[in-house]
């Protein structure tokens, strides 16, 4: 029974791990790693260079000419605008041209090469960030016209918050309206908005807003809009729209465009409201539909870290799955352990050590009935010699002996059975948890949210495992797993030979499919593996043969 458990636990894990191998993207390899920031740092230096007017679109010239008052009347002839705003957390950049943001860089967190993590893509798509889409031919109009603003910066000079309103009026009587609240040492901003004149309207996040990580689909976590409607969570991907419009008309908490670690979130102050996701191109639009003239929303945008989403009602963008229940304590509990040692890596050795005390009665009595089991195998060959034309007798004595000798054949497999949802929910809570992001342990660990890569990456050309994490620390979670192997003991000499011949190779399957897993999770597995070997040491030594036990 203990086989055939930790048979149904690998296979489990093998499902996991294959599925997020071949049903997402593979990972980058470093080099394309590297080309790809390039790229995105050209574009980055090429957004900060000054626009010039050959260039320009018909809605960044100056409007003062004829075709432009044309194509926009406005009350007031503007030109485009940028306007910083520098807080203790972020550093963004609005435009007047949409009202809508072009830069958001975050200050503390950087990415693989250093540099600040900016939650807006370049070149994204067809939506800024907070962009407003009116239900009329007027659709695009708000974000291709020029606001006024009140503001031409903005400092906090010790203040807490500032605020930063843009307003547009054109001579049709449109008015729209957008008021931004920051606050200094927080990522949320109050926003308000007005539209007069127009039926009804979407406040879209954008697709390109809190997704920066240009390998983020690699991750085997979801990334795109998600949104929470009561208490359930829907998150989308291009498969599940076409060219239509997924509409949710009541009791939407928040939307979000997220990736692994950082999301870009609306929350109405009403607490609901309505939504719709839809397809634009191989893009997905998210947008709250919006009928009042004046509303009221929360925007967060920055880490996707609980403590600050859950100040803002924003908790259940991070989402720990089926286990949640068992990963929230858990992560908790890390988080605790993390402020008493100042590493996270001892964090979670600690954190194994104590999730396998409450299991060690079970243990105990798992492998001294197993070594009970081992001693009466000749006593079972017998009784299968002896009755080997009569199954159900077979199986009578043989319940039996069992009883005879104090030995539950199912105590085995229960220890097993019970760590399952455990190892689930932290798997699930060091794959997403922001936290654990470039958290180093030791040495060559430096970030226990990745692989570990001491010995670089399997080459291309190797099937399956091309690309992949090459580290020292899956290859002592394997070694350990097979010494545990070795020193347990074999309950029964009747086992099937595919079974025997898939538990003698767990130890390498196993090993290849950790090569690909965050180290922390490797890590964990592996003190698991020794506090194991030292418990089945002790209990060999102690172990009485029921021989002796007789006598």
């Amino acid at each position: 029974m203990e086989k055939r458990a930790l048979l149904a636990a690998a296979l489990s894990l093998a499902v996991l791990v294959l599925w997020s191998r071949f049903f997402a993207p593979p990972p980058r390899n470093p080099g394309q790693q590297i080309q790809q920031q390039q790229r995105m740092n050209e574009q980055r230096q090429a957004e900060e260079q000054p626009i010039s007017k050959e260039e320009k679109p018909l809605y960044e010239k100056d409007l003062n000419a004829p075709e432009a008052q044309e194509a926009f009347p406005s009350e007031q002839n503007l030109t485009e605008q940028k306007i910083e705003v520098k807080t203790e957390l972020y550093h963004a950049v609005f435009t007047t041209l949409g009202a809508t943001a072009i830069k958001w860089d975050l200050n503390k967190y950087t990415d693989d090469f250093g540099k600040p993590i900016r939650l807006i893509r370049p070149a994204s798509g067809v939506l800024p960030p907070m962009s407003i889409v009116i239900n009329d031919t007027r659709a695009d109009l708000p974000s291709k016209v020029i606001y006024s603003t009140d503001r031409n910066s903005v400092e906090f000079d010790g203040n807490n918050t500032q605020s930063l309103t843009f307003t547009y009026k054109d001579k049709s009587g449109l008015l729209i309206k957008k008021s931004f609240t920051f606050y200094f040492d927080s990522y949320r901003i109050d926003m308000a908005v007005t539209v007069k004149g127009a039926p009804s309207y979407q406040l879209a996040i954008g697709d390109g807003f809190g997704i920066p990580n240009i390998n983020a689909a690699a991750m085997y976590t979801h990334v795109g809009p998600s949104l929470l409607q009561g208490t359930s969570r829907e998150a989308f991907s291009l498969s599940d729209l076409d060219e239509g419009t997924l509409e949710f008309n009541q009791d939407v908490r928040w939307i979000a465009q997220e990736d692994k670690y950082f999301t870009a979130a609306l929350k109405p102050e009403s607490g609901r409201g309505a939504a719709q996701v839809w397809k634009n191109g191989e893009k997905l639009e998210i947008a709250y539909t919006v009928n009042d003239e004046d509303s009221k929303f929360t925007l967060y945008a920055g880490p996707k870290q609980y403590d600050m989403l859950k100040q803002v009602g924003l908790q259940d963008i991070v989402n720990f799955g089926f286990w949640s229940f068992i990963a929230h304590p858990l992560f908790w509990f890390l988080k605790l352990l993390y402020k008493v040692t100042g590493n996270y890596g001892v964090s979670i050795i600690l954190i194994s050590i104590l999730t396998r005390i409450p299991f060690i009665p079970l243990m105990n009595k798992s492998q001294k009935s197993m070594k009970k089991m081992q001693e009466l195998n000749p006593k079972l060959q017998e009784l299968k010699q002896k009755y080997k034309n009569d199954s159900k007798k077979i199986q009578t004595e043989t319940m039996k002996l069992y009883k005879e000798a104090g030995v539950n054949p199912v105590s085995g497999c229960l220890p097993m059975v019970l760590q399952i949802p455990v190892f689930f929910a932290l798997y699930k809570v060091l794959l997403i948890s922001i936290e654990l992001r470039q958290a180093p342990f030791v040495a060559w660990l430096t970030d226990l949210s990745a692989p570990d890569t001491l010995f670089g990456h399997f080459p291309e050309a190797i099937p399956f495992l091309g690309g992949s994490a090459l580290g020292i620390l899956p290859i002592i979670m394997g070694a350990t797993m097979f010494l545990q192997q070795k020193l347990t003991p074999n309950p029964s000499s009747g086992q099937q030979a595919a079974q025997m011949k898939m538990m003698k190779y767990l130890p390498i399957i196993f090993t290849f499919m950790f090569f690909n897993l965050s180290s922390g999770l490797v890590l964990y597995w592996t003190v698991g593996n020794i506090l194991g070997i030292i418990q089945q040491l002790f209990t060999n030594r102690k172990a009485v043969p029921a021989s002796a036990e007789a006598q």
